[in-house]
């Protein structure tokens, strides 16, 4: 079994770094293969990743990916968890690797797309993040999470009336209670919002 390590913010095995890239777009891959859903035992130890994920435990679930055949390890469901695990590490670029490895695998789910773009935010190209989130809002209108983290971009973009356009429509999509209680206190939203209310 591989010993993986958080080191400066990126996941490196013991027998050397593995990119984003090695882990992804293993030789020889099928990609029928990796849109119907997975097999025993690769799919237990998918949940066995996703149960250590549950419990905090970010290097037992890498830990368990590791015991996915190499192949199977680029299937969306590896994919989508190892993005979690990249997210909860804050390892934007190796998020922004596999979201984009999931926008092309799967371009029909909505996940690939927001987290693609939630990582290039949280490395500061806060337009490339819209940029590349902005074809999901007409691909998928009835997911409220894109048009909400479309007003997130604007307001940090300074594009504040595009921003407040952008959440009313989240707010019309989704659960409005909950949104607007979650949108006044996110700090990517805070120029909409002068003591919680919104401006």
């Amino acid at each position: 079994m591989k010993r993986l390590s958080f080191l400066g913010g990126a996941l490196f095995s013991g027998d050397g770094p593995q990119t984003p890239d090695t882990i992804i777009n293993p030789q020889g891959i099928k990609r029928e293969s990796l849109v119907k859903p997975l097999e025993p035992p690769g799919s237990h130890h998918l949940n066995a990743a996703q149960g250590w994920l549950g419990l905090g435990d970010c290097q037992s679930a890498l830990n368990e990916l590791e015991f996915i055949d190499p192949v199977m390890r680029s299937h969306p469901d590896v994919l989508a968890v190892r993005c979690d695990i990249y997210t909860i590490a804050m390892n934007w670029p190796a998020v922004v690797a596999v979201a984009w490895t999931l926008v092309n695998l799967v371009p029909d789910k909505p996940s690939g797309w927001v987290r693609r773009s939630f990582a290039l935010h949280g490395l500061k190209q806060t337009q490339q993040a819209f940029d590349l989130l902005l074809p999901a809002a007409r691909k998928f209108p009835e997911i409220p999470t894109i048009p909400y983290n479309l007003a997130c971009y604007c307001a940090q973009l300074g594009k504040l009336e595009e921003a407040r356009r952008w959440l009313h429509q989240s707010y019309e999509i989704g659960d409005a209670r909950v949104l607007k209680s979650v949108a006044r206190y996110d700090p990517d939203l805070a120029p909409l919002f002068v003591n919680g209310t919104e401006v």
